[in-house]
């Protein structure tokens, strides 16, 4: 079985261009069950450079699928069997103002649209700067 994956190195998301907001927001609670930007920006805020973009697409999807633990391996390999959507769709950078840094161990981190951190990766050289996919068309 072919395994796809999301993970970048040394690469740098910038922000969609039609991304309505002009700094990173914390993703708002919509009722009681936490959102995909809720559950993305908890790992990778709370945990900069810990987990790879797969270990959070896949982590996410179940939690929100109740997949117990112990059926994790085979899950997360039925998972990546198909290609899935990358940070560049996440609603971290699409909507609330989030870049996202891939180191060489392509761990990732995520930094404010008005940083310096930010504005730093965007004009790094030895990075790949790519862009959040826009919300319209």
């Amino acid at each position: 079985m072919k395994t796809h994956t999301t993970n970048y190195k040394n690469t740098f998301i910038e922000i969609a261009e039609d991304c309505p907001v002009n700094t990173g927001e914390m993703p708002p609670l919509k009722g009681d069950a936490k959102t995909v930007a809720n559950l993305q920006f908890e790992m990778v805020y709370d945990n900069p450079y810990k987990y790879t973009s797969d270990d959070i697409l896949f982590t996410v999807h179940a939690t929100r699928n109740n997949i117990k633990k112990s059926e994790w391996v085979a899950a997360r390999q039925e998972f990546f069997s198909k290609g899935q959507p990358c940070f560049r769709a996440s609603p971290l950078t699409k909507r609330y103002g989030w870049g996202v840094h891939n180191n060489e161990n392509e761990k990732m981190a995520i930094f404010s649209c008005d940083s310096k951190e930010y504005k730093k990766f965007a004009k790094e050289k030895s990075l790949t700067v790519v862009k959040a996919m826009k919300s319209k068309r």
